[in-house]
């Protein structure tokens, strides 16, 4: 008996020695497994060495490219546990379309987060130099995910702008110059009512005060504005006297014989000079044939040169032209003799200098 009772003690220690060791194992594995998890979706996974990264996720793309994506980008450190996190918070039935930023320190769990419920980062969208419609439609079509040619076909189109109550030359005039921020997933249509949403804020009472007291429509205002920029690029103090001069003339019935409207016409932004083959072009837009404004703006006026014209120096001034120094600033002239004068010495300084043309 005194055996059996031995045997059965130690087989019942062995026993007890086997389940301490399998829950210290479990236990072990508990730890390492909370551990390793804790590790993949709480541990920054982004460096992106101070340079802002983004991800672009396009409509219709799988989970699995938009992980190659962000794995080709550089900034992610451990790929493997980033597609691990992707797979348990079951990325593959939420992807959405947008521009994500690889915000630097950004844990795992972060940034599928970021991707899963579509918090995208806005960009900003800037106009700069544009001239003509298909520039501007170039521009809007890189800025956000739009098909090639999507944008050109609603600014050509004349139902589409009539909707937003423009037509297709007046239609530029709706784009105020600024810096606007947007989703870049942002549709051609809603871009368009974004910046007439924009246009319409932008001309407060104050401003339609102005222009009606100049007689003048918005899309004229701004017409203006792009002659008087294209004339005045460098120094915007001068811009208030240049579109004095050409409301005079306006008012007198004068052509305004713009310089800046005959390269328009000419459609060559390289000419430096205006010579009289430049002047006989027909077109609308040539202000030495025509009179009135042109049909529409020469380019995308800024605030500075729209307000420029709502805000006009009151003067006696119809001509102006270049001064010789070349600084940038203009000799104003009441009457054709004194213009004739100034000019001469424009000319004669261009020719010292080689530009003939």
């Amino acid at each position: 008996m005194a055996n059996s009772r031995v045997d059965y003690k130690v087989k019942a220690d062995r026993r007890r020695n086997r389940f301490t060791y399998s829950v210290g194992i479990i236990g072990l594995l508990l730890i390492t497994f909370s551990y390793y998890f804790y590790q993949v979706f709480f541990t920054p996974n982004v460096e992106t060495k101070g340079q802002s990264t983004y991800v672009l996720v396009r409509r219709g793309q799988s989970a699995k490219s938009v992980l190659d994506s962000i794995d080709a980008s550089g900034v992610i450190v451990d790929k493997l546990s980033l597609h691990f996190v992707a797979r348990l918070m079951k990325y593959d039935k939420l992807v959405k379309p947008g521009r994500y930023e690889l915000k630097n320190g950004y844990t795992n769990r972060q940034l599928i987060n970021d991707l899963r419920t579509g918090r995208q980062s806005p960009l900003k969208l800037t106009f700069q130099n544009i001239r003509l419609r298909d520039e501007l439609a170039r521009k809007l079509s890189t800025t956000i995910d739009s098909r090639p040619g999507q944008f050109d076909s609603l600014l050509s189109s004349p139902n589409y702008t009539k909707s937003l109550g423009f037509d297709t030359t007046s239609i530029l005039t709706m784009f105020i110059p600024n810096t606007y921020e947007l989703y870049w997933n942002s549709s051609a249509d809603n871009l368009m009512q974004r910046m007439k949403k924009e246009y319409e804020k932008f001309w407060t009472p104050a401003r339609d005060a102005k222009r009606e007291k100049l007689g003048l429509t918005r899309a004229q205002v701004s017409t203006l504005a792009s002659i008087v920029e294209a004339e005045q690029q460098q120094h915007a103090d001068e811009r208030p006297r240049v579109a004095g001069v050409y409301l005079n003339r306006l008012r007198r019935k004068m052509k305004l014989q713009a310089d800046p409207t005959v390269v328009y016409a000419n459609n060559d932004f390289t000419i430096k000079r205006v010579l009289n083959v430049h002047l006989a072009k027909d077109s609308p837009y040539n202000t030495y044939l025509y009179g009135g404004l042109p049909p529409g703006p020469i380019n995308l006026p800024s605030i500075a040169s729209i307000d420029a014209v709502l805000t006009s120096e009151s003067h006696d001034y119809l001509y102006f032209c270049a001064k010789e120094d070349f600084s940038g600033y203009h000799a104003f002239a009441r009457n054709e003799q004194e213009h004739l004068v100034n000019a001469r010495r424009y000319q004669a300084a261009l020719t010292r200098s080689g530009i003939m043309k």
